[in-house]
């Protein structure tokens, strides 16, 4: 079985939407990668740090989806990484209301000895140097580098991006950070200058419209299922990533044709997470209901038609 390491926050989250709101509960893009990882029974260890008010009883609950938290430092007198926003009506656009990075503002991650042989690697949405200090510690090249990172960074770290970029096989972000990044409005040709940089494969997130997956010339788009009610969108995008990832670690098929499934793999998920606060519908998510969902899919983008 091949080995998955992720690396990114293991948090508390704040969120309030439309919908109701919340106090502080587990979140983080390591958590939500890692439990949509885990829906493939792939063997994954987390790397990250949190701080002596983090329950223990989180990692356990972790640790009974089949996740390794041997790599999640516990800094006893720190405090753990929090964020809270409050979404608009519309879902698509939230507010920021707290960051306290706390213990991440020191976070140097130590990956176990365990995974140091990683056959793929997750790097969550992180700091650059964060990201290639992990890298740094892998003994052998893993099948596959996927890197999730955002705006903020492209903002204030440029050149360790750029670094850590071009060290990776597969990167996702949404459009507008593929515009940024590239500096091209064209989608087709912002995956043309990121793959310049390094990548094979960019795969760009446009929410509930969907992702696009591209590969020196290919394209393959996979629709976002049109849900009843969205609640939470929080954690959507990294339970794709994990989705995704996951898929692949479990086939242990690189090939386009088999991303083209891992997208959809991801997408699915994803259609899952934002259905209720949190973490909460991850947690309690059925085989029954990802397979009968997957049909969903499968029956939205099936079609006949003849050519002439």
């Amino acid at each position: 079985m091949s080995k998955l390491l992720i690396v990114g926050t293991v948090a508390f989250d704040a969120i309030e939407t439309p919908f109701g709101k919340t106090d502080k509960i587990l979140g983080g893009a390591a958590t939500y990668i890692s439990l949509s990882a885990a829906q493939f029974g792939v063997k994954s260890g987390i790397v990250s740090v949190v701080g002596g008010d983090f329950p223990k009883d989180y990692l356990t609950q972790l640790n009974g989806k089949g996740i390794n938290t041997d790599g999640v430092e516990i800094i006893e007198d720190g405090k753990t990484f929090f964020w809270k926003g409050k979404y608009h009506n519309d879902l698509n656009t939230r507010d920021t209301l707290i960051t306290d990075l706390n213990v991440l503002a020191e976070f140097n991650p130590v990956v176990p000895e365990e995974y140091t042989d990683t056959d793929f690697l997750m790097l969550g949405n992180l700091h650059p140097a964060v990201q290639m200090g992990v890298i740094n510690q892998i003994s052998t090249k893993p099948k596959l580098i996927v890197l999730d990172t955002m705006n903020f960074w492209m903002d204030s770290a440029l050149d360790q991006l750029m670094e850590v970029i071009a060290k990776v096989d597969v990167i996702t972000i949404n459009d507008e950070e593929a515009r940024q990044l590239s500096g091209e409005y064209s989608l087709v040709r912002a995956a043309q200058k990121i793959h310049e940089m390094g990548p094979k494969y960019v795969v760009i997130k446009k929410g509930e419209h969907g992702a696009l997956l591209f590969n020196n010339g290919d394209v393959f788009f996979a629709p976002a299922l049109p849900l009843e009610e969205v609640f939470d969108p929080t954690g959507a995008g990294d339970t794709f990533a994990g989705g995704f990832i996951g898929y692949l670690a479990k086939s242990e098929d690189i090939s386009f044709e088999n991303m083209k499934r891992a997208v959809i793999a991801g997408s699915n998920l994803a259609s899952f997470c934002v259905e209720k606060f949190g973490t909460e519908r991850m947690e309690s998510l059925l085989e029954k209901e990802i397979q009968e969902r997957l049909l969903q899919f499968k029956q939205l983008t099936q079609f006949e038609i003849e050519l002439s």
